[in-house]
């Protein structure tokens, strides 16, 4: 059996960072920028200039009529006025359209809407007309040899117009790195293949892509290549002989199949194998044939952040262009975040604006999961030695995203239900702007963001077990003194989730504990892990006779996820998700689904829109039974208000 590939070492971040700009300069990555000389203007968008471009000719070249009318002396116009009209005969004035030149000895334009024609060859004017009036004169947009563009400058469509303009028909242009990305794998498979259990769709190269095409990179993929040595060499010689860097997808880790590093070995110099950063410890920079050559992580987010944190400033090197300038912003932690000792770790975070505050959320997600970056507002870096932030902490975040679509989010920290995807949806339909940033905490984690004023809207479920009442006890309890509406959103049912056909004949948390079924269970403080507890106190079952009670899932469609992959038999969750990934459903409980809303926040734009689905939006209700499991009755009405 083949001995398992070994970390080199797992250097801090500075340390790797430090190390691989030393093994650049030493092949003199960054001084490599070729010219492509005379390269067509018409083809040279997004191209950046590798010398100032200069006007060949005036434009316009010459004087040119700006209106449709005659050309006149302005002169002879002097002391034209609705009292005195002025006649001009043939040869005191020529008709002329928007853009002819200006005939010899003329000198202004008179709009055709201000001309009498008296007849052919007479025309009145009743206003005196000014020097070069509704005439554009020679260079009066660009002047012969005026500089048109700056060398480095990125060429826009407006800039390819300019410089046709004024004659400019081939220009000097930087040549973008060549990169070519390689994705590898024995299981991964093409987009639109049926997938079969242990194979892949192979997404990340066009992600990895299109990041280093927007950096400023030519870059292509190529087809995957197998977990074959002999595969792997033959590949990474291609492609650094036809490419100025080469980024290798997977294979970097230290699993049985991941030769990578040992092939970078054999081929040239590996100069960091492991660096201490979370997500993308198992990344390996090295130099063959002169050439950088990146093998990444292979989950994709791992991936992204990594090329990030190496390869993005090699692009704008490369291009002798400033690197990118990266936008920090102040926050608040709308929840604790523990630290991974030892490593820099980033943490993608979602962002709202509540009141003057800027809340960040994490996004609860590991490194295989694209969707946290797509929903992600911003990254937290979160240093070596860290010991973690607090709930309230404010903290530095790089933007993700402009902060104007920030401004426009609406912030939901609470209990998770299946319609927020529904509102979420609707609400950018409403008004494009807006977003939706949510927190899947628990019912009490919603109350207490609400007791911080970190959310426009808090979803709870929470039984009073000795009135029967859902949620109106909590509120009074914890947010006594905080002026709010507590509004229905539905009914729901709420269930065991278990495969299709219920293939172990469960029937009930009984069945669970005495054949030891395995469960996933809620996290603390939701509501749905309150029902549960509940439930096994009513029917005198201990917690730990539950295998997997501790076993936590944040959403029921987690938990729904779980079932239908084979990881668990069952856990308790709502219909809908039972439903959406077609799994079978014991019903066990209807309860009620509140959202806190603070009255200060009542008059607020995005808020008002989600009450108006709630309330007025007959298509919204349609799309929300359709789900399955819930009963609307309620939904947009008041059931308390406090202050």
């Amino acid at each position: 059996m083949k001995k398992p590939n070994i970390f080199v070492k797992n250097h801090p971040l500075v340390d790797a960072k430090k190390l691989w700009q030393q093994a650049l300069d030493r092949i003199e990555f960054s001084s490599r920028q070729i010219t492509i000389h005379f390269f067509p203007v018409d083809e040279a968008l997004g191209y950046r200039l590798a010398e100032p471009v200069f006007a060949s000719h005036s434009s316009p070249s010459y004087n040119a009529a700006a209106m449709d009318g005659i050309a006149v002396h302005f002169a002879d116009l002097s002391q034209a006025s609705e009292a005195s009209p002025m006649q001009l005969g043939k040869g005191r004035f020529m008709p002329v359209n928007t853009g002819n030149a200006l005939p010899d000895g003329f000198d202004a334009v008179v709009m055709i809407e201000d001309v009498h024609y008296v007849s052919d060859e007479l025309v009145e004017l009743t206003m005196p007309a000014t020097p070069w009036q509704h005439v554009r004169t020679i260079g009066e947009d660009i002047v012969a040899t005026e500089l048109i563009l700056p060398e480095g400058h990125k060429v826009r469509p407006i800039d390819q117009g300019a410089m046709l303009a004024t004659g400019v028909t081939k220009i000097n242009v930087r040549r973008p790195p060549k990169v070519l990305v390689i994705p590898t794998g024995s299981e991964l498979i093409q987009p639109g293949q049926a997938v079969k259990p242990g194979q892949i769709i192979e997404f990340n190269s066009r992600i990895l892509a299109g990041y280093l095409n927007d950096w400023g990179a030519e870059t292509r993929g190529s087809m995957p290549v197998i977990d074959d040595i002999k595969h792997l060499r033959k590949a990474i010689k291609k492609g650094v002989q036809e490419n100025d860097i080469v980024v290798i997808n997977a294979g970097a880790s230290a699993g049985s199949r991941d030769f990578t590093s040992n092939v970078l070995a054999e081929l040239g110099e590996v100069i960091v194998h492991g660096v201490a950063i979370k997500p993308g410890k198992p990344v390996v920079l090295a130099i063959v044939d002169n050439t950088p050559v990146i093998c990444l992580p292979g989950y994709p987010v791992s991936a992204i952040l990594t090329m990030r944190v190496f390869v993005r400033d090699m692009i704008y090197a490369f291009m002798e262009q400033d690197a990118q300038k990266i936008h920090m912003i102040d926050a608040v932690m709308s929840r604790p975040l523990a630290s991974s000792m030892g490593v820099d770790e980033y943490v993608r975070v979602s962002l709202g604006q509540v009141d003057y505050n800027l809340m960040a959320t994490p996004v609860e997600k590991g490194a295989g999961a694209v969707m946290s970056l797509v929903r992600a507002d911003g990254l937290l870096t979160l240093p070596a030695g860290s010991e973690g932030i607090g709930a309230g902490e404010v903290v530095e975040i790089e933007l993700l995203r402009p902060r104007q679509e920030i401004e426009a989010t609406l912030v939901f920290i609470g209990s998770h239900d299946n319609i927020l995807d529904v509102i979420a949806n609707q609400l950018h339909i409403r008004r494009p702007a807006t977003r939706v940033s949510s927190a899947h905490v628990g019912s009490m984690g919603g109350i207490m963001a609400m007791r911080r004023g970190e959310a426009h809207l808090s979803g709870i479920h929470l039984l009073d077990e000795e009135s029967g009442e859902y949620n109106i006890s909590y509120i009074k309890r914890f947010l006594g003194d905080i002026p709010l509406q507590l509004i229905n959103l539905c009914y729901r049912e709420q269930g065991l989730l278990v495969q299709k056909g219920n293939p172990q004949a469960i029937k009930g948390f009984v069945d669970i504990a005495t054949r030891q079924l395995s469960f996933i269970n809620r996290q603390n403080g939701a509501g749905t892990r309150l029902l549960t507890d509940k439930m096994l106190r009513d029917l005198y079952v201990d917690p730990g006779a539950i295998q997997g009670y501790d076993h936590e899932e944040y959403t029921h469609k987690g938990v729904a996820a779980a079932i239908a992959g084979g990881s668990v038999d069952t856990g308790i969750g709502l219909r809908a998700a039972a439903v959406a990934l077609d799994l079978d459903f014991i019903p066990l409980a209807e309860e009620r689904y509140d959202l806190i809303l603070p009255l200060k926040f009542r008059q607020d734009k995005k808020v008002g829109t989600v009450l108006d689905l709630m309330e007025n939006d007959q298509g919204f209700h349609e799309k929300v039974l359709s789900l399955g499991g819930y009963d609307l009755r309620d939904c947009g009405k008041v059931m308390y208000e406090q202050g």
